[in-house]
C-alpha cells in the first residue's frame, strides 16, 4: 500500500513558516503521516509536532534563536562560530522538554537529513530518544557559520540541505505516493548559484569532495524543486510554500516579521487541513 509522507524544508529562521504550518496541524489534530523526512531546522520543527508540543518551535525561534548566544557576529570575525548550535539545542532542551513518549506511542518516524563531509553523500537518520541530541546538532550545523562537523557514530556530519535540501525524492523511495512538503522561501522559488568557486574550494580545502558538493547544491535543490511541480504519475504532492509578502532571511531576528512569519503558516496550515477531504476532525 502507498504511504502518505510529511517533508519539511530547513532555512534557518525561515522555519517559523513551517512552524506556523505545523501548530496548525496539532490544533486540528491532523496527522495522516506514515512517515516524516526533516532537514536542519525542518527536523527539530517536526520533532516539535510530533511530540505535539504546541508553539515550542515558536518560542523557540523568537525568544532562544534571537538571543546573541546564538546568533553573534563579534564571535564569528573572532574565529568562532556565528551560530552556536550546540547552544541554542541544549538551552531549548533544557528549558522546553520535549514529550518524547508522544513521538515513540505515534508510530510515525522522524528521519533527518544529513550530509556524509567525507562522501558528500546524503544520509537519512531514524530520530530516536537515544541519538536525539547528536542528530538533531548535526542536521542543522550549517558550514561555515558553524564551524565543526558533528559525528553521529563516529561520522563527521554538516547540515543535511547540503546534500539534499528537499528530500521530497527520498519520500517517494521510501514508497510515499502522497507526499506534503513544506517549504521555507517564497512561493518555491528556483535557486540560483551565487557560489564563488575558488573561495569554496579554498574553504573546504581539507575535505575536497564536501566543498564540491556544497558548489552544487542549487542544483539539488531545483531538482527537487522540478520532482514536486512535476511528480511521477502515480504520486500526488501537495506543496505549502510563503507567498512573497514573506520575507524573513536566514538569520532574521525582528520579531513582528518573525510573528507575521509564523502567522503566514498557521493560516496555510489550517488551509491544508480544511481542504483535505480525507480527514474528518
Amino acid at each position: 500500500m502507498s504511504k502518505r509522507a510529511l517533508v519539511v524544508e530547513g532555512g534557518a529562521m525561515r522555519g517559523i513558516f513551517a512552524t506556523g504550518v505545523l501548530d496548525a496541524f496539532i490544533e486540528r489534530e491532523y496527522n495522516p503521516f506514515d512517515f516524516t523526512i526533516g532537514v536542519s531546522a525542518g527536523s527539530v520543527v517536526l520533532m516539535g509536532y510530533l511530540c505535539e508540543s504546541y508553539q515550542r518551535n515558536y518560542k523557540v525561534i523568537t525568544e532562544y534563536a534571537r538571543s546573541k548566544e546564538f546568533i553573534n557576529y563579534k564571535r564569528f570575525v573572532k574565529g568562532g562560530n556565528l551560530i552556536d548550535i550546540d547552544w541554542l539545542w541544549n538551552t531549548s532542551i533544557n528549558n522546553l522538554p520535549l514529550e518524547l513518549q508522544k513521538y515513540e506511542s505515534r508510530n510515525v518516524p522522524l528521519y533527518a537529513t544529513t550530509t556524509v563531509v567525507d562522501t558528500g553523500e546524503p544520509s537519512y537518520v531514524e530520530v530516536t530518544r537515544h541519538n536525539l541530541d547528536e542528530v538533531m546538532t548535526a542536521t542543522c550545523a550549517l558550514p561555515i557559520i558553524y564551524r565543526q562537523f558533528p559525528q553521529i557514530d563516529g561520522i563527521a556530519m554538516s547540515d543535511g540541505g547540503i546534500a539534499d535540501p528537499i528530500p521530497v525524492i527520498e519520500a517517494y523511495n521510501k514508497g510515499a505516493r502522497d507526499i506534503t512538503v513544506i517549504l521555507s522561501h517564497a512561493q518555491g522559488l528556483f535557486a540560483k548559484n551565487r557560489q564563488v568557486p575558488w573561495l569554496t574550494r579554498r574553504l573546504f580545502r581539507t575535505n575536497p569532495v564536501f566543498g564540491q558538493e556544497f558548489l552544487t547544491k542549487e542544483s539539488r535543490y531545483n531538482k527537487a524543486l522540478y520532482f514536486i511541480h512535476n511528480p511521477p504519475k502515480d504520486c500526488k504532492i501537495t506543496a505549502i510554500a510563503p507567498d512573497k509578502t514573506f520575507v524573513i532571511k536566514r538569520l532574521t531576528k525582528d520579531l513582528e516579521k518573525l510573528d507575521q512569519g509564523y502567522q503566514q503558516g498557521r493560516n496555510a496550515g489550517l488551509k491544508l487541513v480544511d481542504n483535505d477531504p480525507s480527514f474528518n476532525g
